[in-house]
């Protein structure tokens, strides 16, 4: 089993689009039993694939030992392709019940995902460095980084990279690669990204790149992988060859 954060420092890098369509390409093309844990409050992976997060419990109440595993994991309209939805109790989940007298409260996802029957575990964490985002990648063998090529990004990029390295020396998480999205071809400052994003995360800066597709929007109203509501569109097209060189590096 692996398990994978799905990680950026600030909004906007299609993270979460990022976490759904890679996901589900697992699932779809290469037979991968796959969990996806939506760990951000603001729940849009949950939405993205048709739930309300106000009507389903999160994570949270298991970090907290009042449910199981089993109690939060649903279906997902694609086969072999299940979630934990996210809830606004996230939020500050830290600091309320048992994980608030926790000194080691970030560590507790990592000892409930341990024992998990799945290939791939993918955790969608929210764009900030908070007791989520540390807690997701202590219990991660990798992270892959979502950037986009703009300079509010590298500014993310930089930090974020100080901040994975600190877990990393104390937990052994592996940078995985950068994935980019948005990406546009002709883009006039594409070199200057391209090598600040080298120098940040030698070596791991992913070829395929995700183009600019107005059908990931239209997928996310139908509450469906993009797969599933365009298939032909570049962006899908994109996430299966961006899936295949994520399981050539794992």
């Amino acid at each position: 089993m692996s398990i994978i954060s799905i990680s950026s420092f600030k909004g906007g890098t299609a993270k979460t689009s990022t976490s759904l369509h890679i996901g589900a390409a697992l699932a779809m093309y290469h037979k991968k039993k796959v969990l996806l844990i939506d760990f951000d409050a603001q729940a849009n992976l949950s939405t993205g694939l048709g739930f309300d997060p106000d009507e389903q419990d999160s994570i949270a109440p298991v970090l907290q030992g009042e449910k199981t595993l089993d109690e939060v994991i649903l279906d997902t309209c694609i086969p072999n392709m299940h979630i934990i939805p996210a809830d606004t109790w996230l939020e500050r989940v830290e600091v309320s019940g048992s994980l608030a007298a926790d000194r080691y409260s970030h560590e507790r996802l990592k000892d409930i995902l341990k024992n998990l029957s799945y290939d791939i575990i993918l955790i969608d964490t929210p764009p900030s460095l908070c007791w989520l985002t540390e807690s997701a990648l202590i219990a991660s063998h990798y992270s892959l980084v979502c950037a986009t090529p703009e300079f509010y990004s590298v500014k993310g990029l930089q930090r974020l990279s100080l901040f994975i390295n600190n877990i990393s020396e104390r937990h052994g998480t592996k940078v995985l690669g950068v994935a980019l999205s948005f990406w546009n071809p002709r883009g006039k400052s594409n070199d200057a990204f391209l090598k600040v994003t080298e120098t940040t995360f030698p070596g791991k800066l992913l070829q395929t790149k995700v183009r600019r597709d107005i059908a990931v929007s239209e997928a996310t109203i139908y509450g469906k992988p993009i797969f599933e509501t365009a298939p032909q569109s570049r962006a899908a097209l994109d996430y299966r060859t961006l899936t295949s060189e994520i399981l050539t590096r794992i």
